[in-house]
């Protein structure tokens, strides 16, 4: 007996007899009776599901989704954007609000809240802990002091920050427009919204200075530049018991903190295999007692603190706050190759790294994956490009091949290239150059990527990071070059060119002070009559495209290292460029293209020298088309019709960054400071620029509208970003 038959077998033979007989003069599958019956019993257990769900819908855990809402609204929930992870799921706030509610108004449940809304690190302070005040004789607190004790370096290192212990007098204002701190009623909330991204095992770069005889110097930076070092945050756990420390936060590794983390040894926090900094002499890691931690600072060539001699009784000398090795002169043998693994900050998963990228694959089949170096028995290849002449040898028409760049974790993180790469797509295939999952390849160019391919061909670059080593005197035109003819003469007929998750370093290389070697210089010039360019969670440099090529720029940043410099343009460097498209982007340089077909929540941060030609620092030809929305604009900018858009004037709200020097951990971030017409400008009420996908606002406000509702009364709570 089926569900849907037993109503209709409780009726009389009778009925049911009659009904097959209407049936059967009629030729239908079942009689009209037992076919109304069916569509009763169908609704009847309906109401027995609900009937047997009603249980089930009294608990959070065994809920439907639809009763979430209404359970959530019985215990006073307010729903929130839910950006973080740990946020995303409501089901899992609501039953965490229960656990919430137990701690509420403790300041150790004001600290996971700002944790977890807003996914990064976080501390609270209560800041009545730090007035300078007579204390109350039966509730005495021994480390309070009113003056500090100085001869701890802690007072100094962390004076003015999260960790603050000293004390303070009183401050009237109001911390709620973090203006006060100091004063009974306040509570801190501190967050580091910069992340700790890692570097595994990767060569560390001597100094040019270096010459025989002398102390060697390094940097950690794979560019060769000065960088500060962060910490890898250990987790305080799922449920925070405990304050947050200096250790539990990506914060910057101070010279002191490291120096006294040495002197612990094998019970290190900060130095060691899966710690915050690890360095290895000839593959082999140095003990914690062979380092010594010093201010290596000083212009190039002349550092302060250099070991020297055979008397100098460390293995290597290294200042975490300039990202800075210094390792004895060697007098006999040779030196040892240094290799680091160490963390950096930056604000989001952005122009390649140590991340993972998994999903953005276009190759996901592992018997079209190639691996570089070559892992067959018998090497297949040997060079990089006799593995992309191998790809292209096996590539069918409408086929797919990508070449897998092996990276963190070996010497081989940097390939140096000793002339330039050309690259052929056959026609129709799809061709993926790009770096293992979880790994940061470097590409060191002589020369430059000579990219070609026949009609609705598809080339990919993913998760790379190119630079150039090239001496002055007779550069190429650009890191990145997809010319008109491919090298056999014939037309480069490339369909399509996607740059995902890489870095082509602005100015193509970096000088120790961070600042660029070519500044003017391109990265990409694309001139094929119908290419299609798709950038997309990259940093690159000035874009030259003909206005033959269309580009589309996401969640990217485009930099011409200066605002007056041309960051968009044709390959001359003047005239209109291509059909331009911008989401979330930030560009640093003037543009002028053909057409603006969108520009939607993006910053062009530009403007005109002295003695400029250009007619203003943002140029559209067509103006009839395309359209401009909730982005700021360079002043007297031409384009098609604007939509909520601010223009730069004088006296009007304009982008405040940390710096716009690529390889800060600040690098084209907007402080917090930022009038929230730009901050807030967005489509969705987030940022615009570059890290509009990061949706920093939103966290924000999440936040608050926590931090409102377990509050103690009578008391105020100031938000202060650390990072």
């Amino acid at each position: 007996m089926t569900p849907r038959t037993r109503l209709f077998d409780l009726l009389p033979a009778l009925y049911r007899l009659k009904d097959a007989q209407v049936a059967a003069s009629q030729q239908l599958v079942q009689g009209p009776l037992q076919s109304l019956l069916a569509l009763v019993e169908e609704q009847l257990a309906v109401m027995a599901n609900d009937l047997d769900r009603l249980y089930d819908d009294q608990f959070i855990e065994t809920c439907a989704p639809w009763v979430i809402p209404y359970i959530g609204d019985l215990i006073g929930y307010q729903p929130v954007n839910g950006v973080a992870p740990a946020v995303a799921s409501p089901r899992a706030e609501v039953a965490h609000t229960i656990s919430f509610r137990r701690r509420k108004g403790t300041v150790l449940v004001l600290e996971q809240l700002a944790r977890d809304v807003t996914g990064w690190g976080a501390h609270a302070v209560e800041f009545f802990k730090v007035l300078a005040c007579s204390q109350y004789m039966h509730h005495i607190r021994p480390h309070s002091y009113c003056a500090p004790d100085l001869r701890q370096w802690q007072v100094q290192a962390y004076l003015d920050t999260a960790f603050d212990r000293t004390a303070h007098n009183v401050d009237v204002r109001r911390i709620a427009v973090e203006r006060g701190r100091y004063n009974l009623p306040n509570i801190g909330i501190f967050l580091w919204s910069l992340g700790a991204y890692s570097l595994t095992k990767i060569p560390a770069t001597p100094s040019p200075s270096n010459s025989a005889g002398k102390p060697q110097c390094y940097r950690f930076s794979p560019l060769g530049r000065d960088i500060s070092l962060f910490t890898n945050p250990v987790s305080q756990g799922s449920q925070i018991n405990s304050a947050a420390t200096p250790m539990n936060v990506p914060d910057r590794l101070r010279r002191r903190v490291l120096c006294q983390d040495l002197a612990s040894g094998a019970g290190a926090v900060y130095y060691g295999e899966g710690n915050s900094l690890a360095i290895y002499a000839s593959g082999k890691l140095l003990n914690p007692y062979q380092i010594q931690v010093c201010d290596l600072a000083g212009a190039e060539g002349s550092w302060a603190n250099l070991p020297s001699g055979n008397s100098y009784p460390y293995a290597a000398a290294v200042d975490p706050e300039l990202g800075r090795i210094a390792l004895a002169p060697v007098t006999t043998g040779s030196e040892p190759v240094l290799e680091v693994s160490f963390h950096y900050g930056f604000n989001a998963d952005m122009g390649g790294g140590e991340y993972s990228r998994q999903q953005t694959f276009v190759v996901q089949t592992e018997a079209q994956v190639l691996p570089f170096p070559d892992t067959a028995s018998t090497p297949r290849y040997h060079t990089l490009q006799d593995a992309l002449t191998y790809a292209a040898g096996h590539l069918t028409a409408s086929g797919k091949i990508a070449l897998e760049l092996s990276g963190s974790g070996s010497s081989q993180v940097a390939y140096e290239l000793p002339a330039a790469l050309s690259v052929s797509v056959p026609a129709g295939a799809t061709l993926e150059i790009r770096g293992a999952d979880g790994s940061c390849p470097m590409l060191t160019l002589n020369g430059e990527i000579s990219a070609s391919g026949g009609a609705s061909s598809t080339l990919i670059f993913n998760g790379l990071l190119l630079t150039s080593k090239i001496a002055p005197g007779n550069p190429p035109v650009a890191l990145l070059h997809v010319p008109a003819t491919a090298p056999n003469g014939s037309v480069n007929q490339l369909g399509t060119l996607t740059v995902s998750h890489c870095t082509l370093v602005p100015g193509w290389a970096l000088a120790p002070s961070g600042s660029p070697q070519y500044a003017a210089a391109p990265a990409l010039v694309a001139a094929p009559s119908g290419l299609q360019i798709s950038i997309q969670r990259s940093i690159v440099g000035a874009l030259r495209v003909e206005e033959v090529v269309t580009a589309t720029v996401a969640d990217s940043i485009v930099d011409a290292t200066s605002r007056t410099n041309v960051a968009y343009s044709a390959s001359d460097g003047a005239s209109a460029g291509g059909a331009l498209t911008l989401e979330g982007s930030t560009v640093v340089g003037k543009i002028h293209a053909g057409l603006l077909a969108l520009v939607s929540d993006s910053i062009v941060w530009a403007g005109l020298a002295s003695s400029d030609a250009w007619a203003a620092p943002l140029v559209a030809d067509r103006k009839q088309a395309g359209c401009v929305r909730f982005s700021f604009l360079p002043m007297a900018s031409v384009t098609p019709r604007q939509f909520e858009c601010l223009e730069q004037a004088e006296g009007a709200p304009q982008p405040l960054f940390y710096s716009l020097s690529y390889g800060d951990p600040g690098y084209a971030k907007l402080l917090p400071s930022t009038d929230n017409a730009i901050r807030r400008g967005a489509y969705d009420g987030g940022e615009m620029g570059a890290f509009h996908f990061v949706l920093a606002p939103q966290r924000e406000t999440d936040l608050r509208v926590r931090l409102q509702e377990y509050t103690p009364a009578g008391l105020e709570f100031g938000i202060f970003y650390e990072t």
